[in-house]
């Protein structure tokens, strides 16, 4: 056999190795690939096992104690007929207010962050901070104002509550709105700035409203956050057995009601806790999917 064709056939053994090995190789990645999927759906599965479960027993045993009395008449004695209507009205109160509060000074505290000191010293403090408040246990943020609002004046109050619900809006608004303005082509900004537009103007106008539906989505998820806090309140509003709309003292709230009557022996207690339950798991639901749209819309 000439030199050629000795060069021709170890050539095509090598070209036959390497296309054995390159099959060895997609294999073990197909097998892998494999693995990877399998254990995705099986953890996936594990967590919505969970999460139907937990949707059920809410809906099974919450819808029975939805009456009107529910909605009429506030929380009860032992084992008497009442409702939540007192608790309901305190944490629409407190969380509306803490959302007023709250939503301003993350939004514009955001703006800062991403159009005026994005990359400063006083910009990267803030963001730590915020960090620390965005990871910080709620019960931490109701004793501090409990330390704070509820030692000082010496009497549980509604005004602390709103507080505390308002100091947990703030971290989560902030970030974002830091992250929503931060998606917003500089090429926008560069325009405006070209036309001799001010800066200000610049944010209000064309930055801020190109980010709109996400600042609000965040707004939205923070209000979701805050309905359900119960340590911050038992620390600072604490409870009130009437219907009172006086924030300058203890106010009845949702997730307090539901703690508290839970752990009862007594029947109509519980009921009314898995009433309170289903209600506001329902509307932290409903905000969930209105943010999904807003987020979905955008795009």
């Amino acid at each position: 056999m000439s030199a050629t064709g000795l060069e021709a056939s170890a050539a095509t053994r090598a070209d036959a190795s390497a296309g054995r090995a390159r099959e060895r190789k997609y294999m073990a990645r197909k097998r892998v690939n494999r693995i990877a999927l399998a254990l995705s759906l099986a953890a996936m599965a594990f967590g919505m096992f969970w999460l139907v479960w937990i949707l059920w027993e809410t809906v099974r045993l919450g819808v029975g104690g939805l009456v009107l009395s529910t909605f009429t008449q506030s929380t009860p004695p032992a084992n008497e007929a009442g409702g939540l209507a007192n608790a309901l009205w305190g944490s629409l109160l407190m969380v509306s207010l803490a959302t007023l509060v709250g939503a301003p000074v993350g939004i514009l505290a955001g703006i800062y962050l991403a159009e005026y000191d994005a990359k400063g010293w006083l910009g990267q403090a803030v963001r730590f901070v915020n960090d620390i408040l965005l990871s910080a246990p709620s019960i931490v943020i109701g004793l501090f104002v409990y330390t704070l609002v509820v030692a000082r004046f010496k009497s549980y109050s509604g005004w602390a509550g709103m507080l505390a619900l308002a100091l947990i809006v703030i971290p989560v608004v902030i970030r974002t709105t830091e992250n929503m303005l931060a998606l917003v082509p500089p090429g926008l900004r560069e325009a405006a700035y070209a036309l001799g537009t001010p800066k200000w103007k610049v944010i209000t106008s064309i930055t801020l409203k190109a980010a709109r539906a996400g600042v609000v989505t965040g707004v939205l998820l923070a209000v979701a956050r805050i309905a359900g806090e119960t340590a911050p309140l038992l620390f600072t509003a604490l409870n009130n057995w009437f219907f009172t709309s006086d924030l300058s003292q203890p106010i009845a709230s949702l997730p307090v009601v539901i703690f508290k009557f839970a752990m009862s022996p007594y029947e109509n207690w519980q009921s009314l806790a898995w009433a309170g339950v289903f209600i506001i798991t329902t509307a932290v639901l409903g905000l969930n999917i209105l943010a999904r749209v807003l987020t979905r819309n955008k795009h």
